[in-house]
């Protein structure tokens, strides 16, 4: 599968993580290329680190992987969301989505 066709204005992509279970919104990332064919390769979340600039591996170092189903693209096919099952908490602070806080609500 020809993956370039998503990279075309940007050499990064937005991420979005899903909860298959319940559909919750579990983290926002960036993919490469290369993030997107790795976790297509290994079922596994693979990111590109904007801040260490390098491939990581959600759950590598936690143990708190997320387990990707499915990967859709959106209309223009310049984002995309990975649904899957996390393993764990997804966010670095040990809350189980990164979408924690709220900041408006009518």
């Amino acid at each position: 599968m020809d993956l370039s066709k998503f990279f075309v204005k940007s050499e990064l992509i937005p991420v979005i993580c899903q909860d298959e279970r319940n559909g919750e919104v579990l983290m926002l990332g960036y993919a490469n290329e290369e993030a997107l064919k790795r976790t297509m390769e290994t079922g596994t979340a693979w990111f590109f680190s904007r801040s260490r600039q390098k491939l990581w591996n959600k759950g590598e170092t936690s143990g708190n992987f997320i387990f990707v189903s499915k990967i859709l693209s959106d209309c223009d096919d310049d984002t995309l969301i990975y649904v899957g099952t996390p393993k764990g908490p997804v966010c670095h602070t040990g809350n189980r989505t990164c979408f924690y806080t709220t900041l408006w609500e009518k």
